[in-house]
């Protein structure tokens, strides 16, 4: 169907179809192109839609050739300037060993915190505690102290009088352990 709207240029307009065709003849040099799957005439649709035409499995086939020797060749099509990555061996740099002290950790903040019990108490009872006053825990004298660091249960521990202070001695170390306070 003709447009008369259309400019002298416009009719000179080549389709998507035609210039894929002139594309791949350039291609392959002086061969002749072969027909596409868009090309097939759709005057007459195949009354079985499992019957291929000839032409089309022999153009995909060659495409599918074409782009297996591709990944084949390797690095031939890549310009000169880029190189294929290659990866360092890390087992060859020996592990440092050099200022493996506490030094390097001597800034790090960690919240600590050492639970000798727990116990509820209404806000009442909380309002009347005074210097001197006794909370009884849930726990006895002599059982081990939770020991949290970062919020979480690290390990258990005794608490013992050093010198006139307070110390805890770490007896069971907890792996795996996530319990929040």
């Amino acid at each position: 169907m003709a447009d008369d709207n259309l400019t002298p240029d416009e009719d000179k307009l080549l389709a998507q179809d035609d210039i894929e065709n002139l594309l791949a003849q350039a291609e392959k040099g002086s061969e002749a192109p072969q027909p596409g799957p868009a090309e097939k005439p759709t005057d007459n649709p195949p009354a079985d839609e499992e019957t291929v035409d000839a032409g089309d499995v022999d153009y995909l086939l060659k495409q599918a050739e074409q782009a297996i020797e591709s990944i084949n060749s390797g690095t031939d099509g890549l310009p000169d300037s880029v190189e294929p990555f290659r990866l360092e061996a890390f087992s060859s740099t020996p592990a440092s060993t050099e200022n493996a002290t506490l030094d390097l950790v001597r800034d790090v903040e960690l919240d600590l915190k050492i639970e000798l019990g727990r116990t509820h108490m209404y806000l009442e009872d909380v309002l009347k505690l005074r210097k001197g006053s006794v909370v009884p825990l849930d726990k006895l004298a002599g059982d081990p102290v939770d020991i949290y660091v970062n919020g979480r249960l690290i390990a258990r521990g005794e608490v013992l009088v050093l010198n006139d202070s307070f110390c805890v001695r770490v007896a069971e170390l907890i792996a795996g352990t996530n319990v929040a306070v």
